[in-house]
C-alpha cells in the first residue's frame, strides 16, 4: 500500500472522555533518603500535559483538525491549567466543571529516563455523564467524526446514549474501550482495544487465526463497522465487516514510552476517516504514527510533517509535490535528525538526462534534496510566450518521480531568492556558468553558514534542442 498523508485542516472532529492532566516531575538521582530506602530526585522541571481523552484531543490538534473536547474536571487549579493548555492548542473546550470533583491528576517523577514512582489524585463518579451527551448531541452537527475515550473514570456513563446520537446524526463514533463488558459500545463505528483489554472480554486467543476468529465475532456481536486491536510489538490487526482482515507490522524502531500511543492511534484514525480515508489506510496512517509517539517521552503528538518524513525515510511516500508551508515543517523536522538539506531551483520544462545528472549530482551534497520550480507565468516571462511546453503540474510530477528528488515545490516570483531564505539550505546549487554571487538567494545561504555550489550542465543536451526537433517554432534558446 502507497500511503499519502492527507489534509487534516479540512476535518471537523469532537472528542469526549475521561479528562486528564499528566504532570511530570524532572529530576536527578544521586544519593539514597536516609528515612528510607528510595532515591532522593531533586526536582529541576516540571511538565504539565493534557491526558486521556485531552491528549486525544492534543493529538488531533497536532494534525491539524478542528477540534472541540467534552469532560468533566473538578473546580480547581488542575482545571485551570488545563484549560489553559488545551485553549493554547485551538481546542475548542466543553469542560464541564464539578465542585468537590477533583481533576483527574497523575503525577509521574522522572529521573535518567525512567519512571520512578506514579502519584494519581481523582475521585471516580458518573456525576455529568448526561449532561455530556446532551453537549454532544448540541453539538454534533457538521462533525466529520466523534472519538470517545473511556478510562472508565465515569465520564462515559452514558455512552450507549452518545453512539446512537452519532448513528442517528450519520457521523462516524470511534471508541477507546474500557472494562470487561464491551457491550456498551455496540452500534459504534470502531473500537480499539488493546490486546489485553480485547483478551479480557473476548478471551485468550492461541493464534493469529484465533485472533481473527475472535474479532471476527466481536465485530458482528456488537455491530460494529470495524475494530483495530493494537499488539504492541507485534503491529495492529483490522477486522472489518465487509473486507478481509489486515495484519499490520510494527512502525516503532525504538520504544522509550508507550504512554498515550492508544490516544495517538485513535486521534489519528479519526483524523484519517474525517478526510475520506478508508478503514486500512486510516489504520495504516495510525500505526505510523504510534511507531513515532512511542519513541517519545510520556504523553506525546505527532505532526503531519512527522508522518511525511517517516514515510519517506521507509521509502512508502512521505516525498514529492508540497506546498510551501509544508516544506519548511519538513526541512524542520529533517534538520532536527542532523541531515544536510541540498536546494537548487529552475523551469525544468522539458526533462532530459542532463537534468537527471545534475539532480543526482546535487543530491551527493547532501541527504535531502530540495526542487524549486517556475510557475508557468514565470517561465513564460522567463522565456517568452511559447513555454512552457508543459504545465507547472505535469513538470512536477515528473521531477517528483525521480530517485534522487525529495522534495518539489513551486514559486511564482522570477527569481527563488525569497523561497531560498524562507529554506535556508545547507548546500545551495545551480547548474551553468554562474558564479556563485551572481545566484539569487546565495547571500542568505552563505551569512547562514551554507555551501554554494556550482555544478555543470552535461554536454549535448539542452531543453531547446528537445523542443526545436519536435518542431516548435518561437521557442527561446536556453
Amino acid at each position: 500500500m502507497t500511503l499519502t498523508i492527507p489534509d487534516f485542516s479540512t476535518a471537523r472532529v469532537l472528542v469526549a472522555g475521561d479528562v486528564m492532566l499528566d504532570r511530570y516531575l524532572f529530576g536527578a538521582t544521586g544519593r539514597i533518603s536516609p528515612e528510607a530506602p528510595v532515591p532522593v530526585v531533586h526536582v529541576r522541571a516540571t511538565d504539565d500535559r493534557p491526558g486521556g481523552a485531552a491528549n486525544v484531543a492534543v493529538n488531533l490538534a497536532a494534525l491539524g483538525v478542528r477540534t472541540t473536547l467534552l469532560g468533566l474536571v473538578g473546580d480547581d487549579q488542575a482545571a485551570d491549567t488545563l484549560e489553559s493548555i488545551l485553549q493554547k492548542r485551538s481546542i475548542d473546550t466543553g469542560l464541564e466543571r464539578i465542585a468537590g470533583l477533583p481533576t483527574i491528576t497523575k503525577t509521574r517523577v522522572q529521573s535518567r529516563g525512567q519512571q520512578l514512582i506514579r502519584l494519581d489524585q481523582e475521585e471516580p463518579g458518573s456525576l455529568g455523564g448526561d449532561d455530556l451527551s446532551k453537549s454532544l448531541r448540541a453539538r454534533i452537527s457538521g462533525l466529520d467524526a466523534v472519538v470517545l475515550s473511556d478510562y472508565g473514570k465515569g465520564a462515559l456513563s452514558a455512552v450507549a446514549d452518545m453512539i446512537e446520537a452519532c448513528r442517528e446524526a450519520g457521523v462516524p463514533v470511534l471508541v477507546d474501550p474500557k472494562g470487561s463488558d464491551f457491550r456498551k459500545y455496540a452500534g459504534a463505528t470502531m473500537i480499539t482495544p488493546n490486546q489485553g483489554e480485547f483478551e479480557a472480554v473476548a478471551g485468550r486467543a492461541t493464534s493469529d487465526e484465533d485472533l481473527v476468529e475472535r474479532a471476527r465475532r466481536m465485530v458482528d456481536e456488537l455491530d460494529l463497522d470495524a475494530l483495530l486491536v493494537t499488539r504492541s510489538e507485534k503491529g495492529m490487526l483490522l477486522v472489518m465487516a465487509d473486507d478481509e482482515p489486515v495484519f499490520l507490522s510494527t512502525q516503532a524502531r525504538e520504544v522509550f514510552d508507550v504512554t498515550g500511543a492508544g490516544d495517538t492511534v485513535i486521534a489519528t484514525v479519526a483524523a484519517a476517516l474525517s478526510t475520506g480515508a478508508d478503514f486500512r489506510t486510516a489504520a495504516a496512517i495510525a500505526n505510523l504514527a504510534a511507531g513515532l509517539v512511542v519513541r517519545k517521552i510520556g504523553v506525546a503528538t505527532v505532526t503531519p510533517s512527522e508522518l511525511k518524513v517517516a514515510l519517506h525515510q521507509r521509502g512508502q511516500g512521505g516525498r514529492g509535490m508540497v506546498s510551501e508551508k509544508d516544506l519548511i515543517a519538513l526541512v524542520a523536522e529533517t534538520r532536527g535528525r542532523g541531515e544536510r538539506v541540498v536546494m537548487t531551483n529552475g523551469c525544468f520544462d522539458v526533462l532530459h538526462a542532463g537534468h537527471v545528472a545534475y539532480l543526482e549530482e546535487a543530491k551527493g551534497l547532501g541527504d535531502r534534496l530540495i526542487v524549486a520550480v517556475n510557475d508557468d507565468d514565470s517561465v513564460r516571462r522567463l522565456k517568452g510566450e511559447a513555454r512552457p511546453v508543459n504545465a507547472l503540474a505535469d513538470r512536477m510530477a515528473v521531477l517528483a518521480g525521480l530517485a534522487a528528488v525529495d522534495w518539489v515545490v513551486p514559486f511564482s516570483e522570477d527569481t527563488p531568492a525569497r523561497l531560498i531564505q524562507a529554506v535556508l539550505p545547507d548546500v545551495l546549487v545551480k547548474g551553468g556558468d554562474y558564479r556563485p554571487d551572481e545566484i539569487a538567494g546565495a547571500r542568505e545561504v552563505l551569512e547562514a553558514g551554507g555551501e554554494v555550489r556550482v555544478l555543470s550542465y552535461r554536454d549535448g543536451h539542452s531543453s531547446s534542442r528537445i523542443i526545436e526537433k519536435l518542431g516548435l517554432e518561437g521557442s527561446p534558446k536556453r
